[in-house]
């Protein structure tokens, strides 16, 4: 349950202390319970808390399907994931009714729709905020291709209006672990040639595009929390671009 806080002043110093803690500012997707408690009795999915969003380029690979689900899996193969994100204002405050669309690459770093995977659509998907401005998507971790750093693409729209193009990153020890030991990720002939470091669209982003990673059972969970300018309009409506 979040904290009760007795004053929006009280808030906006608790969430601003969180902000600036080495953990969040760190940037690799890894926080203490005590940062994670923190940021759970502000009402938050994860501690990247306090920050606008940046804008990075939506990529060539974008396609509006419509496809409004939480499951966007499709049966493709690779460690299971359950993504969170959270969309707020610069206050922290949840943004009810917001749609979320997310796309990603699969294991062996293929799109759906695009190129030798024309008609598929897996591992793409929409879905709405709820009141707490969270939105849930049963994925995979997402796998790579050359010249990009470990990576999922996202949108946000307020009614018809597009407010934030961005990217979801993720640390690179987890990633170079299941890459080099775990199917079918473990399957390809080349090792990945791009970092977190050596990424300028991760470097663009900065450490508040880091997900909060926790392994579970039989998945990892992922969170993140999106800050979002409501008069916002998204540069990227579809042109395309780097990757």
């Amino acid at each position: 349950m979040a904290q009760d806080f007795g004053s929006g002043l009280e808030r906006r110093a608790f969430l601003q202390g969180l902000a600036l803690s080495p953990f969040v500012l760190s940037g690799v997707g890894v926080f203490s319970g005590a940062v994670r408690a923190q940021a759970a009795a502000a009402g938050l999915v994860a501690p990247n808390v306090c920050m606008l969003s940046p804008e990075v380029t939506e990529g060539p690979f974008y396609l509006d399907e419509g496809l409004v689900r939480s499951d966007i899996t499709e049966g493709r193969a690779g460690v299971p994931m359950r993504l969170t994100l959270q969309v707020v204002r610069a206050d922290c405050t949840p943004i009810e009714g917001a749609r979320v669309d997310l796309w990603h690459c699969d294991a062996e770093g293929n799109y759906s729709g695009v190129g030798d995977q024309q008609g598929a659509t897996y591992l793409r998907g929409i879905q709405m905020s709820d009141a707490q401005g969270t939105v849930t998507f049963e994925t995979i971790y997402p796998g790579w291709y050359r010249g990009r750093t470990t990576h999922m693409h996202y949108k946000i729209w307020l009614g018809d209006r597009q407010v934030l193009t961005s990217q979801i990153f993720f640390p690179d020890a987890l990633s170079e672990y299941l890459f080099r030991s775990v199917a079918p990720y473990n399957g390809r002939r080349e090792d990945r040639d791009t970092m977190n470091g050596a990424d300028s669209i991760a470097e663009q982003a900065g450490a508040g595009a880091f997900a909060m990673i926790r392994e579970q059972t039989a998945r990892y969970d992922a969170a993140l929390v999106v800050g979002v300018d409501e008069t916002a309009l998204s540069a990227d409506s579809g042109r395309g671009g780097d990757q």
